[in-house]
């Protein structure tokens, strides 16, 4: 843990991915979230689609404190430059992902880091 919360190991961890839209009244920023997480869950990986009506800040600090080991952000800046944002708790470390295939590259990733911890 870290003074923002606890930091699941990805084999250990109750969901795997927080997947945030940004904004939930923004219905492009809205509907692809649910979209990734849907492929998300196809793909095996244990998810959450934070669909709450909060400030973005919030659901951030909310994710950092459950220790989700990676955050998928949606926004609208991001789906006018097809990307997604993608957080890892453990490192900190951010990466903008294309929107396309982000879904298929972050389950690939969790697996990668699954099968290092075993």
């Amino acid at each position: 843990h870290d003074a923002d919360g606890i930091i699941w190991p990805v084999p250990l961890a109750p969901y795997q991915v927080d997947v945030i839209p940004v904004n939930v009244a923004d219905p492009p920023s809205r509907e692809r979230a649910e979209a990734i997480y849907r492929a998300l869950g196809e793909g095996g990986v244990e998810a959450v689609l934070d669909d709450r009506d909060e400030r973005a800040g919030v659901k951030f600090k909310d994710a950092d404190l459950i220790g989700f080991p990676y955050k998928l952000v949606i926004g609208p800046k991001g789906l006018k430059e097809g990307k997604a944002e993608v957080k890892s708790r453990r490192t900190g470390e951010t990466q903008m992902l294309p929107l396309e295939g982000v879904a298929e590259a972050l389950a690939a990733r969790l697996r990668e880091e699954a099968g290092a911890a075993s």
